[in-house]
């Protein structure tokens, strides 16, 4: 028989192995991002490239949130 005890450790690992899934997912997508982004100068790039290697997660979170650039909004729209 399962105790609660057990089914909340089994919970926990589940919860926290979908969030290093979900984690690695948005530090591949701001990788290639950064390395694809046109908008960036080259040198500016590589530096972008090079903290999210480094830094991994918060790399990440600081290229989402600092780094990409602001796609322009559509003409004539308001």
């Amino acid at each position: 028989m399962v105790s609660g005890a057990e089914i909340s450790i089994i919970g926990l690992f589940l919860g926290v192995g979908l969030l290093m899934v979900a984690a690695s997912i948005f530090w591949i997508w701001m990788l290639v991002h950064a390395i694809t982004n046109k908008q960036l100068s080259d040198a500016d790039r590589i530096i972008w490239v090079l903290v999210v290697l480094f830094l991994h997660l918060l790399g990440a979170l600081i290229y989402f949130f600092v780094g990409r650039t602001r796609q322009s909004a559509v003409p004539g729209s308001t």
